[in-house]
């Protein structure tokens, strides 16, 4: 969850040198330079492309600005009838920078004819991507888009229908440029309630799903989807065709992996380390990861014959803090692996 960071001092090195995060985002080859550095730093499994999930509403006219300690916000939020009239799918001229970086961190990733690791693309969810477009920023309830979705609920499906298909059309791109894999991130999927989250959140991602290619020049695309505060839909997350489910920390993996089991679908999970353990000390660092581990070890294997921790992407709950400090990430880098060999040879 967000390789790249304010967290590494070598990504502050980069960004000081782009000037600003739009001008690092928007250069592929600082997006690849950033891209590449937490792989030389700590023995990960997969890069993760750098950029951000706003440059898909930019790409549509909003007008995404980053002012300094204020985070994103856009300059033509919508918030009327005719905001919503105007809107258009995303331009995918507009974000050729990103499939550009793409290619070239696929290029940048071979070394003596072979691949380090898989390339994952990925997009914000119609619906997180939809909070911000209507509430113009970041937000703790996202206030208007709620109100809009009880008020006016054609509006927000005007909005969702557009983002849809402007979701769809860039991970495909994506996958076109090099991307091995593709992630959907519903950041504020959880903050709605109960019905709304599947009619509105989960019925968008499966449509997005159901645009997307299955495969690239003969490869499968696995599809990654992840709702934070989404455990208690598990199982219809399970049935809108993705190959993976994330979940934050608030979900058991052992619980999670028998609800899929239960219902024969052999899906993976990944996850569900909570970031903010990483300002634990070192030795409580370890306790949370093998405790994640252990209880996993015991948990029905995701399909018969293989081991229970087959099916598993081990991964923070939610992005990284800015703040953490990086030889944590060593710590539980470490630990990750050094017990994962030991559950599985016991």
């Amino acid at each position: 969850m967000r390789q790249a960071g304010r967290y590494l001092p070598e990504y502050n090195a980069t960004r000081a040198k782009a000037g600003s995060f739009l001008g690092l985002a928007k250069n592929p080859n600082y997006a690849t330079e950033v891209t590449l550095q937490p792989l030389d730093r700590y023995p990960l499994d997969a890069a993760i492309l750098f950029s951000d999930i706003l440059t898909v509403p930019d790409a549509m006219g909003l007008g995404l600005q980053f002012a300094t300690g204020e985070g994103p916000s856009f300059q033509r939020p919508l918030r009327t009838e005719d905001d919503v009239k105007k809107l258009k799918i995303a331009d995918l001229n507009q974000l050729k920078y990103v499939f550009d970086a793409v290619s070239q961190i696929r290029q940048s990733l071979v070394q003596d004819g072979k691949q380090r690791v898989p390339l994952i693309g990925f997009s914000g969810s119609p619906w997180t991507l939809a909070c911000y477009m209507i509430d113009g920023s970041g937000s703790d309830d996202f206030r208007h888009a709620k109100t809009m979705m009880f008020n006016r609920p054609d509006l927000l499906r005007q909005i969702l229908d557009i983002n849809i298909d402007s979701v769809a059309a860039y991970l495909t791109e994506q996958a076109k440029a090099g991307a091995q894999a593709l992630m959907i991130f519903d950041t504020w999927g959880g903050l709605l309630p109960d019905r709304w989250y599947q009619s509105i959140s989960l019925d968008s991602m499966k449509k997005v799903i159901e645009r997307l290619p299955a495969e690239i020049n003969g490869e499968t695309i696995p599809i990654i989807i992840f709702t934070k505060g989404g455990g208690l839909w598990l199982k219809e997350m399970a049935q809108i065709g993705a190959h993976v489910i994330g979940l934050d920390w608030t979900m058991s993996l052992s619980k999670a992996r028998q609800t899929l089991v239960d219902a024969n679908k052999v899906i993976a999970l990944q996850g569900n380390f909570d970031p903010l353990a990483l300002f634990a000390k070192p030795e409580q660092i370890q306790v949370e990861a093998k405790a994640i581990l252990q209880e996993l070890s015991k948990a029905p294997p995701i399909k018969k014959g293989l081991h229970p921790l087959d099916g598993h992407i081990f991964n923070l709950g939610h992005g990284i803090s800015q703040f953490t400090p990086p030889e944590n990430v060593t710590v539980l880098a470490n630990s990750v692996l050094e017990y994962s060999q030991l559950l599985r040879r016991a």
